[in-house]
């Protein structure tokens, strides 16, 4: 289902309570705040009047420390309403983000990087939480600061307010100056650390090929690099904040020394009590210290912008496979008829260059068809159309009579089971990673699956069997034996369509024959059938395979070179009409047809 644009109030409607205690609880702060200077006020004027009276003053006192318990109510309140409404809030943009990207096709994953996203869903979200979190503390604080003790400061005295119609103005155009700067340095530092992540991540990925072709120097020099352009943008950012605070500083403390300048002289004429002078001073510095506030607040909302502009990005990028306009939502894969009329496709839309050029092809359920050619000619492009891992720029592409489009996305792959060119294992036993296909599958049919893709003597070896843990990506199992386990997981799928997309070069021939004879065996009168066994006699085998040998048994063995069919028959009609085959079958076995 496509997702319309994407709204921040979708994220904020669930805790509105919260967004809205949050702020208001801190407000309860304020009040005390700006009621505490006044009190103490009284204090200081009767003290140094002599008027203070015993009881006057317990009072006092007793008012002043309850204002201070409400004040703590209220602080305690609104960070943990803040807390609860920004973790919430992020939790819930962590959950879509991510279902989003499960939706993505290969055409919209190949627009970032893995590392980019990678920074998007924890990062750049973090970054929004901590923004939201501090905006709901701020937001109201310290703006109902500044006008509150502005309005006090004011009743307090008018004449000397006046110096805030100077120090105000001035402060916020420092502000606004530094803001302007410090923007979009903040966008910067989040791209490199997209660029970071991505190095990290490729390295550790690939640390065998690293090591294998002792690259280590080159990587550390590498991630040097994409480290010392974070530090600099970080740096870059980071000074524009060091410079914030003194500037803020600067104003605060020539402010207060102007009160006292002008508030002085007022005091000894006996024109200003002296607690009233203190409580200005006080009112002063909580004018100021809100707009300093602010400030920091509308700098993390420039590095909390940047995240948030990649973040919709990530959520608002147009998905181009849906099955919104499926006219067979409900229909699934029976049979595996498979018929391609008239397909052309390109990785870039606006190049004239054709990976699939005008290809034709009809494959009857239940056959096996293996697939040669040379390298980067459209092999596994071709079988990439079956369950739409890409959509055909001209043409069709249909599965038992009914167009690839017409079926819900989530019914054609349960369909089809594709073995790809990288195989992936997860974290987790082996029977876990095996339950991929099936995740009810019983012990003996995840063992008799591994029998056929010649899985489950080795894994019998191991100490624990079928508990056995697989590291990461299967870093603790060898190539050939990852094959074996993909293999055996995409037949626990039952698929009506297998797809193999040269899942055996890294089996040696004896072990990849035996796989292929699982393949290719007939029901034998009288055997007990069960539903996996059949379903892999019956299902429409496609086999991409770069060795003659994997594919020469196939009822139809198709032969491609750059995007178009070259060739199709048997084994033997290609040796006698096909000059590619041929060519490759001499090149492997040194002899000629």
């Amino acid at each position: 289902m496509q997702l319309k644009k994407m709204s921040w109030n979708r994220y904020i409607k669930p805790y509105l309570p919260y967004f809205i205690l949050g702020p208001l609880c801190m407000i309860v702060e304020v009040i005390g705040e700006v009621v505490m200077p006044r009190l103490l006020a009284v204090v200081i004027n009767n003290a140094n009047e002599g008027t203070l009276k015993t009881g006057t003053s317990l009072g006092i006192m007793g008012l002043m420390i309850l204002t201070a318990l409400i004040m703590m109510a209220g602080g305690i309140g609104g960070a943990y309403y803040a807390s609860k409404a920004s973790v919430s809030f992020a939790a819930d943009l962590r959950e879509d983000g991510y279902r989003r990207i499960q939706q993505y096709s290969f055409a919209n994953i190949d627009k970032f990087s893995t590392g980019s996203l990678v920074t998007r869903l924890t990062n750049d979200i973090t970054q929004v939480q901590n923004f939201v979190a501090m905006a709901l503390r701020m937001a109201l604080r310290a703006p109902g600061m500044m006008i509150a003790a502005l309005v006090m400061a004011i009743m307090l005295n008018p004449p000397l307010s006046v110096v805030f119609a100077v120090s105000i103005p001035a402060m916020l155009l420092a502000v606004g100056g530094i803001i302007r700067t410090g923007f979009p340095r903040f966008g910067r530092v989040q791209k490199k650390v997209d660029g970071l992540n991505s190095t990290v991540q490729e390295n550790v990925t690939n640390v065998r090929v690293v090591k294998s072709f002792v690259r280590e120097d080159y990587e550390i020099e590498k991630f040097h690099e994409a480290n010392a352009n974070l530090k600099q943008a970080g740096i870059s950012a980071a000074k524009v904040m060091i410079f914030m605070s003194p500037v803020m500083t600067l104003f605060m403390n020539g402010t207060i020394i102007a009160v006292i300048l002008i508030g002085g002289p007022m005091v000894l004429d006996n024109g200003m009590r002296i607690g009233d002078l203190s409580a200005f001073l006080t009112y002063v510095t909580q004018i100021l210290s809100s707009l300093v506030m602010v400030t920091f607040l509308l700098m993390f909302s420039s590095r909390a912008l940047a995240s948030a502009k990649r973040i919709r990005e990530v959520m608002d990028e147009p998905l181009d496979l849906t099955d919104d306009d499926a006219q067979h939502k409900d229909l699934r894969v029976e049979r595996g008829d498979i018929t391609f009329r008239n397909v052309s496709f390109r990785y870039y839309k606006n190049s004239e260059e054709k990976v699939l050029n005008n290809i034709n092809l009809n494959i009857k359920a239940g056959s096996t068809v293996g697939i040669i050619g040379s390298t980067g000619c459209g092999k596994t492009t071709l079988v990439s159309m079956i369950p739409r891992l890409y959509d055909v720029d001209e043409g069709e592409v249909l599965v038992d009579g009914v167009n690839v489009r017409d079926y819900s996305l989530y019914n054609l792959r349960e369909g089809v089971s594709m073995v790809l060119q990288k195989n992936t294992l997860f974290s987790g036993t082996v029977t876990e990673n095996l339950q991929w296909g099936d995740e009810f599958a019983s012990d003996e049919e995840i063992r008799r699956m591994a029998e056929y893709a010649q899985a489950d003597k080795f894994v019998s070896a191991f100490k624990d069997g079928y508990d056995s843990q697989i590291e990461q990506g299967g870093a603790n199992v060898s190539g050939g034996q990852k094959q074996r386990l993909c293999i055996a997981r995409a037949l626990l799928k039952k698929p009506k369509i297998l797809i193999l997309d040269d899942s055996t070069s890294a089996v040696d021939t004896a072990t990849e024959a035996q796989i292929r004879k699982a393949f290719s065996e007939k029901a034998v009168a009288g055997e007990k059938a069960d539903p996996y066994t059949e379903n892999l006699r019956r299902a429409t085998k496609l086999i991409i395979a770069q060795r003659i040998s994997s594919v020469q048994d196939a009822d139809t063995i198709i032969v491609m070179d750059d995007g178009v069919i070259t060739g199709m028959g048997t084994h033997d009609e290609l040796l006698k009409n096909n000059v590619e085959y041929r060519e490759i079958y001499e090149s492997q076995t040194g002899k000629g047809a």
